[in-house]
């Protein structure tokens, strides 16, 4: 990048390593230092909470806030009635307009830890695609807008071609997605100036028809910018754990498994995860990030810390940070550790220990906790398990019982009161 910009926002976005592509890094520069700019990401509704994926998009607005910018968080109420075709092998399942409000419930009570909404020229605002989305007219959409798409142009974005070359079915509802997204853009740059389109780079061709469309229809100039699509040391799809997606909502993750989730990033992350999604100065995630030894632990506790309290505050931090030092320093219980509590009449005469790591989200089915037990894999409290047998009565859970898998994961069974 031998770009130096003169704008806190992109100076942020290139040395913290959020940027990947940016339509024209000049004149964006020069709009964001000449007055505030509106700019958006939008989030489909496809489930009750965002995961660790999104978060590079979360703090890319949470950034666009805190450097004098307006961020505008847009709800897909509209387009996930169709479904992001994006990098997809098959086609998303399609949802009801019941579940899709009730998944934009979940996903607004994440944005509210990142960013403030508020009525002033900074203040984040939440729309919903649907309000425009909802009531287009086929024909007088495809007369105004679909003719300035050429089907050739579509079919080169590397996120069609990708899914065509392995001969995979793209419906027709699909492709009108990205014809949809780029409505959004000039439909936001109509009602909210909004001059700025971010996201994944996966996005890269939705967002730049989205540009082409503004500048055709309503002759405005707008910009796109996009993040790298990130993975982990090991390869893996950024946002995924042993037990599944990360996700950003207490009650589908509860902060202590988030806080473990960031305390065991591999050693070769943890200064580039600093930079992206914590706001510790860059010298101090790089000084961190390039520790050795059982040192970069350290580092990892304080990545840890960090962005617990942004997403679930400094209490849920410290507590899940406390619980963390009960577990693997004092082999203790620990009163954060995520808890599975029977009533006695769920607890019959008794529970199978498989049944019990199954349940308690330590492995994903029986056929996968008998495997981690044969392999010595399980503990019950603190001891090897070894019979796969074994059934817990409410004697043996009078008071809490504490699973184990492997070193690093926990539960707790308990009987109510």
């Amino acid at each position: 990048m031998t770009y130096h910009p003169k704008s806190d926002f992109m100076s942020v976005m290139i040395e913290r390593g959020f940027m990947a592509d940016c339509t024209d890094y000049q004149a964006l520069d020069e709009a964001l230092c000449a007055g505030i700019v509106p700019g958006y990401i939008g989030f489909d509704a496809t489930a009750k909470s965002l995961h660790v994926g999104s978060l590079i998009q979360i703090m890319m607005l949470r950034w666009l806030q805190k450097t004098g910018h307006k961020p505008i968080t847009l709800m897909g109420g509209g387009t996930t009635k169709v479904g992001d075709p994006s990098f997809r092998a098959d086609e998303r399942p399609l949802l009801t307009p019941e579940q899709i409000d009730d998944n934009i419930a979940g996903i607004k009570r994440v944005f509210a830890a990142y960013v403030t909404y508020e009525d002033s020229p900074t203040g984040a605002v939440m729309v919903d695609n649907a309000e425009w989305l909802d009531d287009l007219n086929y024909l007088e959409f495809l007369r105004d807008v679909g003719r300035h798409f050429s089907v050739n142009r579509m079919l080169s974005f590397e996120s069609v071609k990708s899914r065509l070359d392995r001969e995979q079915s793209l419906s027709f509802l699909e492709f009108n997605y990205m014809i949809l997204q780029a409505y959004d853009f000039m439909e936001l740059n109509r009602r909210y100036g909004c001059r700025l389109q971010m996201g994944g780079s996966d996005q890269w061709g939705n967002i730049v028809n989205g540009i082409d469309l503004t500048r055709r229809v309503i002759d405005n100039q707008v910009f796109g910018l996009t993040s790298p699509l990130l993975t982990t040391a090991d390869g893996k799809k950024m946002g995924k754990s042993a037990d599944g997606a990360v996700w950003l909502n207490a009650d589908m993750r509860s902060p202590y498994e988030f806080w473990q989730f960031w305390r065991n990033t591999a050693d070769a992350d943890v200064g580039r995860f600093l930079k992206l999604y914590t706001e510790l100065p860059v010298e101090e995630c790089e000084r961190l990030g390039a520790l050795a030894g059982s040192e970069i632990n350290d580092a990892k506790i304080v990545l840890a810390n960090e962005v617990t309290t942004l997403c679930h505050g400094a209490e849920a931090a410290a507590a899940a940070k406390a619980t963390a030092r009960e577990v693997f320093e004092h082999g203790g219980a620990g009163d954060d550790l995520p808890t599975l509590t029977l009533s006695a009449e769920e607890l019959g005469e008794g529970l199978s220990v498989v049944q019990a790591i199954v349940r308690t989200g330590l492995a994903k089915s029986g056929k996968d906790a008998k495997r981690l037990i044969a392999e010595g894999g399980a503990r019950l409290d603190d001891a090897p398990l070894s019979d796969a047998g074994l059934m817990l009565t409410a004697g043996d859970l009078a008071g809490a019982v504490k699973l184990s898998a492997g070193k690093k994961r926990h539960a707790l069974i308990r009987l109510k009161d």
